[in-house]
């Protein structure tokens, strides 16, 4: 059987893997596809892990927040284009995306001012610059509440 570890830094794969109760042996076992050696190196960040390794991980430690984890922080292509989503609680999901929604429902008729001509002319560019924001707000709700669902389902598995 392995040893607790005793390390103060741990990185968010040793977090989660002892979070869910595993051993290194014991999730490699788990995984089937990354062994207890690869898991020690990604632990101690002596690699990068490969995307099917934090897949493996995420449904075995049941924490699909490490593929969000990985893409918004390792992966070079999500850094630009996949935002860090915050684990929520339902309700605090909801309110957040209603909150945005009364928003943007004020400002929908700008929005479609702003849009009929196809174009964002100079004086537009801030009333779009808002409501993009606001959007922006939206989907990282709906990326919150899909990490909630996908996280609920890997527990009840």
């Amino acid at each position: 059987m392995g040893r607790k570890s005793v390390k103060e830094n741990k990185n968010i794969y040793q977090q989660y893997r002892e979070e869910a109760g595993l051993t290194r042996e014991k999730a490699s076992e788990a995984m089937g596809i990354v062994s207890e050696t690869r898991i020690e190196k990604i632990e101690s960040e002596k690699t990068t892990p490969y995307p099917e390794e934090i897949m493996a991980m995420a449904e075995c430690y049941k924490a699909p927040d490490l593929c969000n984890y990985f893409c918004s922080n390792e992966c070079p292509i999500g850094q630009r284009y996949v935002p860090q989503v915050q684990s929520k609680e339902l309700t605090q999901i909801v309110l957040e995306v209603l909150a945005t929604l009364n928003t943007l429902n004020k400002d929908k008729e700008r929005l479609i001012e702003i849009s009929a001509d196809g174009e964002v002319s100079e004086d537009e560019e801030k009333d779009f610059g808002y409501i993009k924001e606001q959007l922006d707000r939206i989907s990282l709700a709906v990326d919150s509440l899909q990490l909630w669902v996908d996280k609920k389902d890997l527990l009840e598995q």
